[in-house]
C-alpha cells in the first residue's frame, strides 16, 4: 500500500469531493514513474501518450515495478513529482491516467489537470499585524482540521507548534488565521507556500485564511495541532471544492 493508496478508501472517481481533492494534494507532492515513448535524449523526454476516448492521457504510477507490471515487461520511464508531471501534460493539453489496477486508481482528464495546476500555483497571504483573536468557527473546524492536520505531519522537524483561530469581528470570526512557530527564517516562503496549497484543496472559508510566524504563545481559544499525530475529530463533510470529473 502506498500513500496514495491509503488516501484511497473509497475509489477516487466515488468518493466525496474533500476526499478527491486530498488524494489530488498528495499526488502532487508524490514521486511518479511516467512512462516515456522511448530512452531520453539527453535532457529531452518525450510521454507515451494512450489515445483513450476521453482524450490522450500519459500513464504514470507511484512505483516502477507497478509501471512495469502494468506492461508486464520493462519500460522506459522518468520520476518527477506529480505537481511537475501535471505542468508538463498541461502543456500538451493531455490527460493523466494514475496507477490503473489499485485503490488510488484515478483518470484526470486535462481540465482536471488544469485545475489541480491552478491550485498548486496557489500563493500564501501573510498577516503578521496585531489582530484580535477568538476561537474558529466550529464549522471552519470541522472543514480544515483534519487535512491541515495531515499536512502539519509532513512538516515534522520544519515546525514546532501550530494552530488555528480566528480573528475577531463583530458577529463572530471575520476570518481565520494559521499560527505557526518554530519555523526558521529561510523555511518560511516554502512552508507558507505549502499552506496556501493545501487550503487550496479545501473549502473556501468566509473571510478567507491567513498565514503568520510567530513563536508567540496562540490564544487559549484556539484549536492547537498534535504535530506528533495526524488523528484529529472526525470532520462532517463540507461544502466541497468544484466536483473533478
Amino acid at each position: 500500500m502506498t500513500a496514495l493508496d491509503e488516501l484511497a478508501v473509497v475509489p477516487f472517481h466515488d468518493a466525496a469531493s474533500p476526499q478527491r481533492a486530498r488524494m489530488l494534494s498528495r499526488l502532487a507532492d508524490t514521486e511518479l514513474s511516467v512512462a516515456l515513448a522511448r530512452e531520453p535524449a539527453g535532457d529531452r523526454l518525450e510521454l507515451q501518450i494512450f489515445p483513450l476516448e476521453s482524450g490522450p492521457v500519459a500513464l504514470a504510477c507511484d512505483g516502477e515495478d507497478r509501471l512495469a507490471g502494468f506492461f508486464g515487461k520493462p519500460v522506459s520511464f522518468a520520476a518527477m513529482p506529480g505537481r511537475v508531471l501535471a505542468g508538463l501534460l498541461q502543456q500538451e493539453k493531455a490527460g493523466l491516467l494514475v496507477n490503473p489496477g489499485f485503490p488510488s486508481e484515478m483518470l484526470l482528464d486535462a481540465a482536471m489537470l488544469h485545475w489541480l495546476t491552478d491550485a498548486l500555483a496557489a500563493t500564501p497571504e501573510t498577516d503578521e499585524a496585531r489582530l484580535r483573536l477568538t476561537a474558529a468557527d466550529p464549522a471552519t473546524v470541522e472543514a480544515l482540521a483534519e487535512p491541515l492536520a495531515m499536512r502539519f505531519a509532513d512538516m515534522s522537524g520544519l515546525i514546532s507548534a501550530a494552530a488555528l483561530a480566528g480573528i475577531e469581528g463583530e458577529n463572530g470570526p471575520s476570518g481565520h488565521i494559521l499560527l505557526i512557530a518554530g519555523a526558521a527564517t529561510e523555511h518560511q516562503p516554502a512552508i507558507a507556500k505549502a499552506l496556501a496549497e493545501a487550503l487550496s484543496f479545501l473549502p473556501p472559508q468566509p473571510g478567507g485564511v491567513d498565514i503568520s510566524f510567530s513563536d508567540t504563545r496562540p490564544p487559549q481559544a484556539a484549536l492547537r495541532f498534535n504535530l506528533e499525530s495526524s488523528e484529529t475529530p472526525p470532520a462532517e463533510k463540507p461544502k466541497a471544492p468544484p466536483r473533478l470529473r
